[in-house]
């Protein structure tokens, strides 16, 4: 008897959290063994460590308790990883030599598979003095590309790649160029980005007032405040970036405001964090807590949340003493104030179970209600482990007491906490739940209205077959299997048929009692006006929300799948920011596992020659044959020149590992002809060709139509990066090292570039 509700349960935790030896030989045979080996693992640090370990294992049974896949994954497997699934980085000093420190590590943090959050706003503007080398300042944007291209080329441990936010504030002279930079749709990929908005800028964009945007204590530029606000929101309304975080409100609510000041989040925004600061990240399953679902009683167990709640701190509470960090300043930092992030998925199964409809007041106050109940037993338990093992080290009764979410806490609560002290800084937030939610039977994500109440998964088998199976709701499921083929009542609703203001009216119930923040995506219908869109924003802020994230489907955002009663749009991490959406009629496709390497394949080898460089690159391509169709299977990049060796090697091991995964790899192109090298590319061939990576991904996309995988240049990708044909009749010299144009000429007996003013001569 299967402890997995769906097959697409099973499948996710063999793919994401399965403990398996280096050679994918399963060591966890079943998904029992998981929950054993996380909760030993974190058991161990209790003086009654076998005790734990058991009460660990029954709140991770049946998936109540739903560890951050960090933890699902990486607990009681002794690999060198961090447990806590994202970190903001240090402050960012405002020089050449601090900005790269702080690039080393991130990249060190990525390497452990941690996501990271910066706040870019420390970096001078762009053409401020550099005093000491007689130059102007590059600013912020400049050295987030950098980020950008080193977040590229590091994987995330699980093969996740490395995500990032980037945060500037409303003020900073350079927030025109911040909101508009990912409108290039080759330019910094790897990033979410969000303004901090302040209280004084909202008051003055509600009075139409002016507003400065100044840098250590000078002021570039004044502009209307309503005409930035409009730039914010008309960027969010065609390309969904940047988001908004209300970063006066999260520092004015937070119990730490003493003793830290905040300019940053996690990737996903549900942890407003210090410089520092980590990420640790859990949810209870509403979903498994309901008795009589759908019927007349329907109710969901207080008394067993409580406990659960309380079981779900402590275990989180021993992550912090488990976990490997990359940096000791993330060690430093989670011991000084131990702050754990508890929140809950299957929020929206939940209410239906209850007969309630997402959205409405009444689901609103059961959403309060239940938070209501997390926060107090949460606190509760944390008094309660403070009175066993101490506080956290930087707890000052007072101060504590004054700040934040304590000001409205239950008298009983803040008691406990005046009599013991606290062991847990923070306690609540809620995250994007879209892989764990799968993995405990398709139950709603986080806080989210169900995305869909079904639809058609198609697998990729080995043998290039595609299998069929339905995925159903959890909620969804359970009716059926009560009710029969008895029709879904009114209050069934999903994430597309909602209005935007009843998303925020759900995410402001439940903010009342998180002392984070939360992870919410408003789902906007494409023809909603401007105007109402921007009334989206300003009824998140003036409801208490601490941030707001829209999407709006349009042809630079892409469309959700059509819903239907047949078949509907897949659900998932889609709704989270910065997630891809698949195109309306098109297939949901999974592979259940990589393809197998026969002992033979076939291939071909091409030369690329590129100017300037002493040594060619040699791009060898095998193919596979699967259901009577060629398709690349492995690549591999080589070159005499030891200056290539480890970016080849790299990009070897990560196109090789995306081809193997099967399916639609035509992406790899489309995201190597869009590498931009800001140096200047080259002529080949009577193109001109932006970067030697995209040079690669053309001799890729030309092997890819030789051997009939596409139909041709271009065809079968997104969009197509073509590079411009050059007209070989008018000479033209080599591009400025410094901006990229074709520019250069020879003023006062030296080579100056005429679009940016650089030279040669200094």
């Amino acid at each position: 008897m299967t402890r997995f509700a769906a097959a697409i349960a099973e499948q996710i935790w063999d793919m994401k959290y399965r403990f398996k030896s280096a050679d994918g030989e399963p060591i966890d045979v079943t998904v029992e063994d998981s929950w054993r080996r996380i909760a030993r693992d974190l058991a161990r640090v209790e003086q009654d460590p076998e005790f734990w370990e058991q009460r660990f294992f029954e709140a991770l049974e049946d998936f109540k308790y739903l560890p951050a896949g960090r933890i699902t994954a990486g607990a009681g497997t002794a690999r060198e990883v961090t447990l806590f699934n994202c970190f903001v980085m240090g402050t960012v000093p405002d020089s050449m030599s601090g900005i790269f420190d702080m690039l080393k590590e991130a990249a060190l943090t990525m390497q452990q598979g941690g996501g990271i959050g910066y706040d870019f706003s420390t970096i001078r503007p762009r053409g401020a003095e550099v005093k000491g080398v007689a130059a102007d300042a590059s600013g912020p944007l400049s050295f987030m590309d950098v980020w950008d291209a080193m977040c590229r080329t590091i994987m995330s441990a699980g093969s996740r790649r490395g995500a990032m936010m980037a945060t500037m504030r409303c003020d900073h002279p350079d927030i025109e160029q911040f909101i508009t930079a990912k409108q290039d749709a080759a330019r910094l990929r790897m990033f979410n980005l969000s303004v901090l908005v302040t209280d004084a800028f909202m008051e003055a964009v509600k009075v139409d007032g002016p507003w400065e945007l100044q840098f250590g204590g000078k002021v570039y530029h004044t502009l209307q405040a309503r005409d930035l606000w409009n730039k914010i929101m008309r960027g969010t309304y065609d390309y969904a970036e940047p988001g908004v975080i209300f970063i006066d409100r999260i520092n004015k609510m937070n119990n730490l405001a003493y003793c830290e000041t905040i300019a940053a989040t996690n990737p996903c925004g549900e942890q407003p964090l210090p410089p520092y600061g980590a990420c640790l990240l859990g949810s209870i399953n509403l979903a498994r807590l309901v008795s009589d679902p759908f019927g007349p009683k329907a109710a969901l167990d207080l008394e067993a949340l409580s406990d659960l709640v309380a079981v779900a701190v402590r275990m989180m509470d021993n992550v912090v003493d488990v976990s490997k960090f990359p940096l000791p300043q993330q060690e430093a930092e989670a011991q000084a104030k131990r702050r754990i992030g508890l929140g809950v998925t299957g929020l929206a199964d939940a209410l239906l179970m209850l007969g309630l409809r997402y959205g409405s007041d009444e689901a609103a106050a059961q959403t309060e209600e239940w938070l209501h109940q997390i926060a107090r037993a949460s606190y509760l338990a944390s008094a309660e482990l403070a009175k066993e093992k101490g506080a956290f080290p930087l707890f000052d009764a007072e101060k504590y007491l004054a700040s934040g979410s304590l000001i409205h806490m239950d008298a009983d609560v803040r008691a406990a906490i005046a009599e013991h002290g606290i062991r847990n800084a923070l306690l609540t937030s809620i995250a994007p739940t879209g892989t764990i939610s799968l993995y405990a039977g398709n139950v709603s994500s986080g806080i989210e209205p169900v995305f869909a109440y079904a639809y058609t998964r198609k697998v990729l088998q080995k043998d290039g077959s595609r299998t069929e199976e339905e995925v159903v709701d959890y909620a969804v499921q359970m009716w059926r299997d009560l009710k029969g083929d008895a029709e879904l009542p009114d209050y069934f609703v999903n994430a597309q048929t909602l209005a935007p203001a009843d998303h925020v009216k759900m995410q402001a119930a439940a903010q009342k009692w998180i002392d984070s923040s939360i992870s919410k995506t408003i789902n906007c219908p494409e023809d909603i006006s401007f105007d109402a869109f921007k009334d989206v924003y300003m009824q998140a802020y003036e409801t208490g929300c601490k941030g707001c994230t829209t999407y709006r489907p349009n042809d630079v955002t892409g469309s959700v799948l059509s819903v239907s009663e047949t078949s509907e749009a897949a659900p998932g991490e889609a709704q989270a920011k910065g997630a891809g959406v698949t195109e309306a009629g098109a297939e949901v496709v999974y592979m259940s596992e990589p393809l197998d390497r026969p002992q033979a394949l076939e291939g071909h080898t091409y030369k690329l020659k590129w100017p300037d460089s002493e040594h060619a690159i040699y791009i060898t391509i095998n193919d596979i044959v699967i259901a009577g169709r060629r398709r690349p299977f492995e690549v591999f990049i080589n070159s005499k020149n030891m200056e290539h060796y480890a970016w080849t090697v790299a990009l070897t091991r990560m196109i090789s590992a995306v081809f193997r995964r099967g399916g639609d790899v035509s992406f790899v192109v489309e995201e190597l002809k869009a590498v931009f090298d800001p140096r200047g590319g080259a002529w080949v061939q009577g193109k001109y060709i932006p970067s030697m990576l995209a040079a690669i991904g053309g001799v890729i996309e030309r092997h890819m139509v030789t051997t009939g995988f596409l139909e041709g240049e271009g065809m079968g990708l997104k969009s197509d990066p073509k590079a411009e044909v050059v007209n070989l009749d008018t000479p033209r010299g080599k591009a400025c090292p410094s901006c990229g144009q074709y520019d250069m000429r020879m003023i006062e007996g030296c080579m100056t570039c005429a679009s940016c003013g650089y030279s040669k001569c200094g």
